[in-house]
């Protein structure tokens, strides 16, 4: 069995609840959920829907979080920033980390700020665990991480192998193990970490508190080859962009790939050519081979089969049909994927 690289780990969540997201109780705001895997082209559709619909784009991909890391994200233009107001982008250094907790807070802290200017907020993104945290109100422990204990779970990992650090957790709380993939080490580790530092399962502080939203989930799909040829496009025009130069640029200022941002898809498979122990070519190939790993986790996050989630076939649907059924919401049929 493989262990999940950082990139994997820090993303790699299954979807938590198949239920029904648009909740009947009174809510205080509406806010369109705009999702699918990468490359689909969640960019371009949120420009046009926002532009179209007066609203603002609070951004839910972990990866665009860090400045100086714009290519290997396929990070908004500046010029696409500055068509529609865009939140949650660029707000910390590499050797940053922004936890789960911390995003969720400023990402309702934007969602109310866009409500108070009149506007209708657009949360988007792939990160399955982001997303859901904000829109299904996800309890996540305010707990700050213990660098020692972080270190003497990752020595037990290395020393022991990943699946016995995962018994631990089903011994401490096997709920939490049950969600989680033995794989995802970061992940096991911090739930160890909950547990072992405040003697209560993470699970248990995990409920979830309804927000007051009232959500409508759009969902952009592609058939999957078709989807992997466009994903292997996009790179080989990151590395025309300047990626290789863009990488050496953060190595060179210092940031190590322990980092978790240059741990993540796109930068850590530079390192092995930046040492002389691969090519350019077996970078790109890596690359690739990793993006359409990613691509079948964020399936796994948001699937389509989920009734809450309206899909559309990107290959097959004008952005004004999508615009429309926003329009029309709340009386909006979900499922099957329109075309």
């Amino acid at each position: 069995m493989r262990a999940l690289s950082e990139q994997e780990a820090g993303e790699a969540e299954e979807q938590e609840s198949g239920g029904e997201t648009c909740s009947p109780q009174p809510a205080i705001g509406n806010l369109v959920v705009l999702v699918g895997p990468t490359a689909v082209g969640k960019t371009a559709l949120a420009l046009h829907l926002a532009q179209a619909l007066d609203g603002e784009i609070v951004s839910a991909d972990s990866r665009l979080f860090y400045r100086g890391m714009d290519i290997g994200t396929a990070k908004p233009t500046p010029q696409e920033r500055a068509r529609v107001p865009h939140h949650l982008i660029d707000i910390a250094a590499p050797n940053e980390t922004v936890g789960l907790a911390e995003f969720q807070e400023r990402a309702i802290a934007a969602i109310a700020s866009i409500h108070a200017r009149g506007k209708l907020p657009f949360l988007v993104g792939g990160t399955g665990q982001y997303v859901r945290a904000v829109v299904e109100g996800w309890r996540v422990p305010r707990l700050p991480p213990d660098p020692a204990l972080r270190a003497e779970l990752e020595a037990q990992a290395e020393r022991e192998g990943f699946a016995t650090l995962h018994g631990r957790l089903a011994q401490l709380d096997p709920e939490a193990a049950r969600r989680i993939d033995a794989r995802n080490v970061r992940r096991v580790i911090r739930a160890l970490e909950v547990c072992l530092l405040t003697g209560q399962p993470i699970s248990a502080q995990q409920r979830k508190q309804p927000p007051p939203y009232r959500a409508l989930w759009i969902g952009l799909t592609m058939e999957r080859a078709a989807l992997y040829a466009r994903a292997d496009r996009r790179i080989e025009a990151m590395m025309a962009a300047g990626l290789e130069d863009e990488v050496r640029r953060l190595v060179k200022a210092g940031y190590g790939w322990e980092l978790p941002a240059m741990s993540g898809l796109g930068y850590s498979q530079f390192r092995p050519y930046f040492e002389g122990q691969a090519t350019l070519d077996e970078v790109v190939a890596e690359i690739k081979r990793a993006t359409r790993r990613l691509i079948r986790h964020q399936y796994n996050w948001f699937r389509l089969s989920d009734p809450a989630i309206c899909w559309f076939d990107a290959a097959a649907t004008m952005a004004e049909e999508i615009v429309a059924v926003v329009r029309a919401w709340p009386d909006v049929a979900r499922s099957p994927i329109r075309r």
